[in-house]
């Protein structure tokens, strides 16, 4: 009998005692691949048959068994494994490695178990304990699958021992031994003329039936396609396109993997209830006009499609939406899952599709993953990913990427096939560069404005360099993530902390910061109260023509993030805007400013509106954890104390940390509140940052908050009031005054403030001087460093933080954000804005301590 099993699996060995399993793992195995639970019970208590020793041996088998499938090593359980119970733990740890959990079982009749175990002398525990083994072992039988093994082996006799070998087959994704070179094609969706046009550019030579239909294609040096998924659904013959791929597949000059349109072609065609969508119904319709057997055949095809193939001796992954490294030739339904879906941030963006998780950007993997999934304006690198899916269905271009040469090759798509949600912008063919300025459109972008090595031009800082890797990741994040760009003006800078005080209980203190502006000639500074929320820009417009007319779409304007994601839903957006245009109305702010629309800066409240999941999953998790922990052992503490134990020192240790991790808590919960739709949301406004015409940054902080006031006045249940106070950085009573400000807001449990030179945008010696430091309380300080850091130690530590690159990041965005707007007010096209736009999100990505 030959026992498959999958390599990389976790193979349970199952039986009562005497039956063998070790003498088989013996015979099977190399003895560092077989874990024994008589062998670990002897590394914890010197005795290989001391069950009570059982619990502590099984996790130290566990914790093995875990860093073997970690590094992707088939492992065996060598136990009896006949109780659900044991066998269920060892399941779930193959499930959380993403390996296959096979079993094995030895089925002996119980005359054989017991003769072997009289002959051993640690076996004294008799007939009833193997009779009970063998009880539990037949119940178990019929649910092993059910239970979660992928593959079952059972051997009944002394003879199918014998005459059992075993055989460790690669798993269907492991295609190291294929080393190319392979052109790895992206998303087709049906667009067979396009792939035929691609093909021929590659070098294929197309083969052609009777009827002149293409069914496959060969390269004359050998290469081989790959396609990344998505070749049916939305274009005009997808049928077309599964006969040329499925002839080349089984010719062998193509590998295939499925994508996410290829699952539910496949439920589709086999009658299951799907919803029919998304270009499913025109795939169905041109199914429906083929021969029956080639219907059957493309459901057969597209159904024993692989999720990922690894390739080239790991050196390349293929997947279709991508594939994180900790997946790599792994198999699961996990992994299965993210290879054809990805993951989703759980936001909709405002074409109400949902964002997409940026995996690449924390990629830090050896192997380079290619992939397609989301429609990209151009095939881009990012940290050695490339997404393929160049929109050649929605008119964009199908594009293959030449391995191991990293060519890009494409064609263009010879119409618009299918019409997107989310527009898709290709790059214009662009005239000269001196005269691209007065030609283009106004509202027409370009990958060339934003991609490469940047230098922005700026009034207030002069040049400003942006490095083509963090132009990259720039773009990256706001292709896949960001509003429509015609409405993203401007995003605001990043913000440095307060010079770090010496002070011995604080990490940052007012002081600081007035006697940081008072070297740089600044006498008068605002003090504002920071409010815990989000930072949130705000495009309103009077009315439903403006946005069309001034920014080149339909709608009321835009609520997004720092980073250009939209803050709601497009209802709830508009919702929103509706009664920030009806305040300003009120506050006849239209009329007093000229305008159509208005930018303005501000903080979107609660904090948990937009961070619930980063609160849940770190920092509730973190206070959870303590609080269920530390008050349990500062009792354990004490009464060791009361019993003459030396522990004072830890008992006070433990009693600081357990109030810490209780101020931990007050700290993040001060700042979450339920909301509803827009019920319980409040918004703060700070700052008019532009409106038709001119920008307001030579306007003092008092006007932009005096404009601010009024907006509370006419929606007090929308708008929150950001308090304030006026300090001379030169008069010690004023900057008492201001300390002691500072210490009523952070002693309520405030956050802190921001300290800003009060004539708004302003000069010194060196150039540009900070638009604001952030000065923090000692107790929010906690969610930023922990609940301990206030510990003297710690606080030591910290003081070592270096701010000088965060101090001049700051200055270099405030600078293009700056430009972005004066751009904006004199009316310069979109992509001279998206210049400034995209550089601030860059410069972003530079690696600075984010807890600053």
């Amino acid at each position: 009998m030959r026992l498959s099993i999958p390599d990389m699996a976790l193979v349970v060995l199952i039986g009562a005692s005497g039956s063998g399993k070790s003498t088989f793992a013996r015979t099977h195995f190399a003895p560092t691949q077989v874990l024994s639970s008589d062998y670990f019970r002897g590394l914890v208590a010197d005795d290989e048959s001391d069950q009570s020793a059982s619990a502590d041996a099984f996790d130290a088998l566990h914790y093995v068994a875990g860093k073997r499938l970690a590094a992707g090593r088939i492992t065996i359980i060598d136990a009896t494994n006949v109780q659900r119970s044991s066998r269920s733990t060892l399941i779930e740890l193959a499930r959380k490695h993403h390996v296959l959990p096979v079993a094995i079982v030895l089925d002996m009749p119980e005359s054989v178990c017991l003769e072997r175990n009289s002959a051993r002398p640690d076996r004294d525990f008799g007939a009833p304990v193997v009779r009970r083994h063998r009880a539990e072992l037949r119940r178990s039988l019929k649910s092993l699958q059910r239970e979660g093994f992928r593959r079952v082996h059972v051997l009944r006799s002394v003879e199918e021992v014998a005459a059992a070998t075993v055989e460790i087959e690669p798993l269907l994704n492991d295609k190291r031994a294929e080393t190319g070179p392979f052109d790895v094609i992206g998303d087709v969706h049906g667009c067979r003329a396009e792939l035929e046009e691609l093909l021929e550019s590659l070098g294929y030579a197309i083969e052609r039936d009777d009827e002149q239909r293409a069914i496959g294609a060969a390269h004359p040096e050998g290469r081989r396609a790959v396609f990344v998924g998505d070749l049916v659904d939305r274009g005009p013959d997808t049928p077309g396109v599964l006969r040329l791929v499925m002839g080349m597949a089984e010719a062998g000059t193509a590998l295939v993997v499925c994508g996410n349109h290829e699952q539910k072609f496949v439920r589709a065609l086999r009658g299951r209830n799907v919803k029919i969508a998304h270009g499913l119904a025109e795939s169905l319709a041109q199914l429906a006009a083929e021969p029956a057997e080639f219907r059957k055949q493309a459901e057969e095809f597209c159904d024993g499609l692989v999720a990922h193939y690894v390739l080239d001796g790991g050196k390349l992954v293929v997947a279709h939406a991508g594939l994180p490294e900790h997946f790599h030739g792994r198999a699961s339904g996990t992994v299965r899952s993210f290879a054809l879906f990805g993951e989703t941030t759980g936001e909709i963006d405002e074409f109400g599709l949902p964002v997409r998780y940026p995996w690449a950007n924390d990629y830090r993997g050896k192997a380079m993953v290619l992939y397609g999934h989301t429609p990209m304006p151009e095939a881009e690198w990012v940290n050695g990913t490339m997404c393929l899916d160049t929109g050649c269905v929605f008119g964009g271009k199908l594009t293959a990427l030449r391995y191991p040469e990293r060519e890009v090759v494409s064609v263009r798509a010879h119409r618009v096939w299918y019409e997107p949600k989310r527009p898709l912008l290709p790059p214009e063919e662009l005239p000269p560069a001196a005269d691209s300025v007065s030609r283009r459109e106004p509202h027409v972008l370009n990958l060339d404005d934003v991609a490469g090595r940047r230098s922005v031009e700026t009034r207030h800082h002069g040049r400003i360099a942006v490095q083509p890797e963090r132009a990259a990741a720039a773009l990256e994040v706001m292709s896949r993530f960001a509003i429509d760009p015609r409405w993203l003006l401007y995003l605001p800078p990043t913000m440095a902390p307060v010079a770090t005080s010496n002070r011995p209980d604080v990490l940052e203190h007012p002081e600081e910061a007035f006697a940081g502006y008072r070297a740089a000639g600044v006498q008068d500074v605002l003090c504002e109260e920071k409010h815990m929320g989000s930072r949130a820009i705000v495009l309103v417009c009077r009315d439903s023509s403006t946005g069309a007319t001034r920014f080149g779409i339909d709608g009321p304007g835009a609520v997004h993030t720092r980073t250009g994601r939209p803050f709601f839903a497009p209802d709830q957006t508009d919702e929103l805007l509706g009664r920030v245009r009806a305040a300003a109305a009120s506050a006849g702010l239209w009329e007093e400013l000229s305008t159509d629309w208005l930018l303005l800066d501000a903080e979107l409240m609660p904090w948990s509106a937009k961070a619930r999941g980063l609160i849940m999953d770190q920092y509730a998790a973190v206070g959870a954890a303590a609080s269920a922990a530390l008050p349990s052992a500062v009792e354990i503490l004490a009464a060791a104390s009361q019993r003459g134990v030396d522990v004072a020192e830890l008992h006070a240790k433990t009693v600081a940390r357990a109030a810490n991790a209780d101020a931990y808590r007050e700290a993040y919960r001060r700042y979450c509140w339920p909301t509803e739709g827009l019920t319980g949301v409040r918004l703060a406004p700070f700052q008019v940052l532009a409106t038709e015409g001119r920008t307001y940054h030579d306007r003092e902080h008092g006007w932009h908050l005096s404009v601010a006031d009024r907006l509370v006045g006419a929606d007090p249940e929308l708008f929150a009031t950001t308090r304030r106070l006026t300090v001379d950085t030169t008069d010690p009573d004023s900057t008492a005054a201001g300390v002691a400000w500072w210490e009523e807001l952070t002693g309520d449990g405030g956050e802190g403030m921001v300290v800003k030179p009060a004539a708004n945008l302003t000069r010194g010696q060196r150039g540009l001087v900070q638009p604001g430091v952030k000065v923090r309380g000692r107790e929010y300080l906690r969610i930023i460093y922990g609940p301990d850091y206030t510990e003297a130690a710690n606080l030591e530590r910290l003081r070592q933080r270096s701010l000088g690159r965060k101090r001049g990041l700051a200055t270099r965005e405030y600078a293009l954000g700056l430009e972005g707007l004066e751009r904006v007010a004199r009316g310069e096209p979109l992509w001279r804005v998206h210049e400034c736009v995209f550089a601030v999100l860059a410069l972003e990505s530079e690696p600075v301590d984010p807890r600053l």
